[in-house]
């Protein structure tokens, strides 16, 4: 029997002991699972580091269930979003900056669902493309320059 992306997270925080509340939504085309929680720390851990640790295990599980399963983010108390936010916020700075000056300029190593959104946001640009360094990395910095 196949578990909902809910039920899978529910069932993963239970077995560590976790008492939360998990609402759902949908942002551009993707499942978020919200977890609420009275401490949420212990969930986020270092660095988002347990975060993107459920998040990776949810994922594995529905794949496991389904080879084709769409992709579920999984936040703690909005930390997700508000970090995406002030990411963002960053990218865009140094974007600008390309933009004003012409010279291309490099991220900070980024893990893989970082790298994402950088591409994402930059895809439709019509001034400026990203490109990935090609190593094998779990972090990767992003070069973003003028195309053409």
């Amino acid at each position: 029997m196949n578990q909902t992306p809910r039920e899978i997270l529910d069932t993963l925080l239970g077995h560590l002991g976790f008492v939360t509340e998990i609402e759902e939504s949908l942002r551009d085309g993707h499942l978020i699972l919200q977890v609420r929680t009275g401490d949420p720390r212990p969930l986020i851990g270092p660095r988002g580091e347990t975060l993107e640790s459920l998040q990776f295990l949810v994922n594995r599980l529905l794949i496991a269930q389904q080879k084709e399963a769409p992709r579920v983010i999984v936040d703690v108390e909005f930390h997700r979003a508000m970090r995406e936010d002030a990411f963002l916020a960053r990218i865009r700075h140094l974007a600008d900056a390309v933009r004003e000056n012409g010279k291309s300029v490099e991220t900070e190593p980024l893990n893989s669902y970082e790298r994402r959104l950088v591409h994402d946001a930059y895809r439709e640009d019509p001034e400026l493309e990203t490109i990935s360094q090609q190593i094998e990395a779990k972090l990767k910095r992003i070069v973003i320059r003028k195309r053409g």
